[in-house]
């Protein structure tokens, strides 16, 4: 038994694909997932199966569009294991995520796509954003003050953005402490 981190993309997004965790709980352990739990209501959930990342991916999303009435060209599913999160936030730029009052950092999960491929998409403003591409992730960092001036939205009118989804660095430390090793 293996446990992962599925990180579904599109869901309880401005009032778009609404999912409520505890069906979508009930509906994966009706599916023989087991130890399943949410965090937060923007599609984080915690699992254990036997079968490969990518399996539980394809199952998962799979079960996303027969289930729930959801816009399918927006759901997309990324399985990772605890190795594979803690590189992500092992191999973090140094200082990143430290300083929460002064900035705001998220994690960009990639799928399908690599880190070369995903920069493309981002145009950073000088003094407001920051961005590091990593392995499976881009690190973006954008300064409190000014986030009305970050340029990170415009990512969101890319194609590639279809290819990412998005976790602030919090909601990522508290992912990587609930999930444990089977």
């Amino acid at each position: 038994m293996n446990s992962y981190l599925a990180l579904l993309r599109g869901i309880n997004v401005g009032g778009r694909n609404k999912i409520p965790m505890k069906p979508l709980r009930e509906h994966l352990e009706d599916m023989g997932y087991q130890q399943v739990s949410t965090y937060i209501a923007s599609g984080n959930v915690l699992l254990a199966s036997p079968d490969s990342p990518e399996q539980v991916g394809r199952e998962v999303e799979a079960a996303l569009v027969e289930n729930f009435d959801l816009d399918d060209d927006l759901i997309k599913v990324l399985v990772l294991s605890p190795d594979q999160l803690h590189s992500v936030i092992g191999s973090k730029p140094e200082g990143f995520g430290e300083q929460p009052e002064k900035y705001h950092s998220d994690a960009i999960f990639l799928m399908g796509i690599d880190a070369e491929t995903a920069m493309t998409a981002f145009r950073p403003r000088e003094g407001v954003d920051r961005v590091w591409p990593g392995d499976g992730v881009i690190y973006s960092q954008r300064l409190s003050a000014e986030l009305t001036k970050s340029r990170l939205s415009a990512v969101i009118a890319s194609p590639l953005y279809k290819s990412m989804t998005i976790r602030s660095w919090n909601t990522t430390m508290n992912l990587r402490d609930r999930l444990t090793p089977l």
